[in-house]
Parts: structure tokens; C-alpha cells; sequence
């Protein structure tokens, strides 16, 4: 069984929203699970070590999460064009995995979310692939031929599933929902394929 994790870092509950609508298209693939993680909130202590389990919600990611699943479906919201400093905390801590290569050849995707259309969702998903580029990964986004990527007024890119909407409002749209399943089993089948 191939096992996707889902890592994502959410503030107002629409990344969080994706994440969990990636998962539905992960379990919707034969062979494939997912594993849902989330990383917790930079502070001006940052080094200070978080609680071992959030008060809600999934369980923080750690590097053996990493190590042992099959492929990765990384989400963060926008921060100025670029993922939210909580994951880029996480990533920035993965050095002795991309020294021992333990993430390549390993499928990845990525989503975002942004409270305006032109918030900077691309160059957010793109802040994101840089790491993953550089521990080995295969990038997977979402090809025109899903057919809601051409219909979609709100969210969705060919880098990676992504939402639109006003601040604390996580309600995806349909095309949103189902490019975000879509990058899910995406991720899913291509992990499916390498690891059997």
C-alpha cells in the first residue's frame, strides 16, 4: 500500500480544506492512502519545541513521516507570493534527508490558498516546488486535460490545486473540490506505479 502524505499548514481553514479533499482523491486511488499531517505556528520562539500534539486537527508531520511514505502533497497558504513561514520552518529542517537523498524519486505536488485572485497563488506553489526540486522529488501538477481547470472562475492552476476566497471563508467551489481530488490521485497513482 503506498502511503501520501498530505502536509499542509492552515490558519483560516481553507488550506486545511484542500488538504482534506486531496486526501478524498488519494483514498479514492486502488493502492493508495493518505496520511494527514500539519506542522505548528512559527512564534518569536520559534525553537522552542511545540506541543507533541495540536489541540485539533491532525497530528504534526515529523521527518519519519517523511521517510515513510511513498510521495508527498505539500500545501501552505499565500504569504506575499510565497508559502507560509511555518512550513518553510518545517522544510528548512529536512537538511539530513536531502543529504542521504531519502526524498528522491518520490512524487510530489503542492496547493495553495489566497484571499484575492491575484494573490500570488503560482509563485506561492512555485516557493514550495523549489525545495521539493532539490531533495530529488517528481513534480506532478494538474494538466489542462482535467477537464475543471478549464471551467474553474475561482481557484486552480496547472503547478497544483489551490482556493479563492475572502478572509475565513474556506467554502471551496466544485471545480476547486475536484482539482484538488484530482492532484490527490494524481500523486497517488504515480506513487502507486514506482513503489510496486
Amino acid at each position: 500500500m503506498a502511503e501520501i502524505l498530505v502536509l499542509y499548514y492552515s490558519r483560516s481553514g481553507a488550506t486545511a480544506e484542500l488538504a482534506r479533499q486531496i486526501c478524498r482523491g488519494v483514498e479514492s486511488t486502488a493502492g493508495a492512502r493518505a496520511r494527514l499531517r500539519t506542522v505548528p505556528a512559527v512564534t518569536a520562539e520559534s525553537e522552542a519545541a511545540a506541543k507533541p500534539v495540536p489541540a485539533s486537527g491532525p497530528p504534526y508531520a515529523t521527518l519519519d513521516d517523511l521517510l515513510e511514505t511513498h510521495a508527498l502533497v505539500l500545501g501552505s497558504p499565500t504569504r506575499f507570493g510565497n508559502m507560509a513561514a511555518p512550513l518553510k520552518h518545517f522544510l528548512d529542517g529536512t537538511g539530513t534527508l536531502w543529504l542521504t537523498g531519502a526524498l528522491s524519486g518520490k512524487p510530489a505536488g503542492v496547493f495553495t490558498s489566497t484571499q484575492s485572485l491575484h494573490g500570488g497563488q503560482e509563485t506561492t506553489l512555485i516557493s514550495m516546488m523549489l525545495p521539493l526540486l532539490h531533495h530529488g522529488m517528481y513534480l506532478v501538477g494538474l494538466p489542462y486535460t482535467e477537464r475543471a481547470l478549464n471551467e474553474t472562475r475561482s481557484g486552480g492552476t496547472p503547478y497544483g490545486a489551490s482556493h479563492v476566497g475572502s478572509a475565513g471563508n474556506a467554502v471551496l467551489s466544485e471545480e476547486e473540490k475536484t482539482l484538488a481530488q484530482a492532484l490527490g490521485r494524481r500523486v497517488a497513482s504515480l506513487a502507486v506505479r514506482l513503489s510496486g
